[in-house]
């Protein structure tokens, strides 16, 4: 009866692992994890004593279907990570972006889970986000980003079609998070970015 047991277990503790084995596997924080499995992004289930257990295959899935390897060198370009879940929009951001002919390099997500695995694998210098997404959205990843602080530097602008004071009801957005409204003021946005880019150029001068 014990043989089978222990034998049973160490078969269980194969197919699942920890919250924090979870966390270290995707590269980001304990509370995203927690939020991914209430959510069925993520297979687990508790024990007895309330420890929570993650079925290894689904974060082996998740890591495959999001992650498309490891983190390139920093080129020297401006990174730009944009959270929108609208197609049609992330076409607009591309193409917009890519007429600018600036030393910028642009990847798109389309919620806040995605935004935080990408940041977790590499953190751009500017996120550009939506408020209002499926899943996890832009008030709750932009805040868990700014409880972090290693990502105090990350410049975040929310884009938004709600006004202040639904942003207000709910529950507003850090002071530093500049705030556009919809439709996408791309003049406003091309005029930070090249700010961002002489910032940059200075630093490198300096250095």
């Amino acid at each position: 009866m014990s043989e089978v047991s222990q034998g049973s277990s160490k078969a269980v503790d194969r197919e699942y692992c920890s919250t924090s084995e979870a966390a270290q596997m995707l590269s980001v924080s304990l509370g995203t994890v927690q939020q991914m499995v209430e959510t069925g992004l993520l297979d687990a289930w508790k024990t007895a004593g309330g420890h929570r257990r993650i079925r290894i295959t689904s974060v082996e899935s998740f890591l495959r279907k999001r992650q498309s390897g490891p983190a390139a060198p920093h080129s020297g370009n401006l990174r730009i990570l944009v959270a929108e879940d609208d197609v049609v929009m992330q076409t607009l951001y591309q193409r917009t972006l890519a007429l600018w002919n600036m030393p910028i390099e642009v990847k798109i997500v389309s919620s806040g889970f995605e935004g935080l695995l990408e940041i977790g694998r590499q953190v751009p210098d500017l996120l550009v986000s939506d408020l209002v997404m499926q899943g996890l959205d832009g008030f709750s990843m932009i805040r868990r980003l700014r409880s972090e602080p290693q990502l105090a530097q990350m410049d975040i602008i929310a884009v938004t079609g709600l006004s202040q004071e639904d942003i207000d009801k709910e529950g507003g957005l850090p002071d530093d998070v500049i705030i556009y409204t919809k439709p996408i003021p791309f003049r406003e946005l091309k005029g930070y970015i090249q700010a961002k880019l002489v910032q940059s150029q200075k630093r490198g001068l300096r250095a």
